[in-house]
């Protein structure tokens, strides 16, 4: 496997984070233009307005776990150990922080949100022992 493709599921993880950036100054502007919200609330981040409260939340989000997903990429990467099955977590990973940002920023149901998040941080746990295995000669 080309170790490049390692990078595919970094690119998704980043947009995801920019679109996460892109909807919350959507959601702000809207509660500003409501009269829901002031600009100087957003300053400090206080009293977040209903209508960005979730997606705020979820922006924390993508500067938590998914920073150790980029670690483990890159290290794999560096080391020569993004083969197929390193790929393969990773592309788990992302796609389910997708699906965790979706139900996060929507209906934020944690019987849903839950599960993909158990999903992901599986997935990183077994990038990250991958990595682990062949930094040690194992794998």
């Amino acid at each position: 496997m080309n170790q490049s493709a390692i990078f595919w599921p970094v690119i998704v993880q980043v947009a995801l984070t920019y679109g996460i950036y892109a909807l919350i100054s959507r959601r702000r502007i809207g509660a500003i233009k409501a009269g829901n919200a002031r600009p100087a609330q957003f300053r400090e981040n206080q009293n977040e307005p209903a209508e960005s409260l979730f997606v705020r939340n979820n922006l924390a989000n993508q500067f938590e776990l998914p920073v150790l997903f980029f670690a483990a990429c890159l290290t794999g990467h560096a080391i020569g150990a993004a083969d197929t099955a390193l790929v393969v977590f990773a592309w788990i990973f992302a796609l389910s922080r997708i699906g965790h940002a979706y139900i996060h920023v929507t209906s934020n149901r944690i019987r849903y949100r839950r599960p993909l998040f158990v999903i992901g941080f599986l997935a990183l746990a077994a990038m990250w022992v991958r990595v682990t295995l062949s930094l040690a000669g194992i794998a």
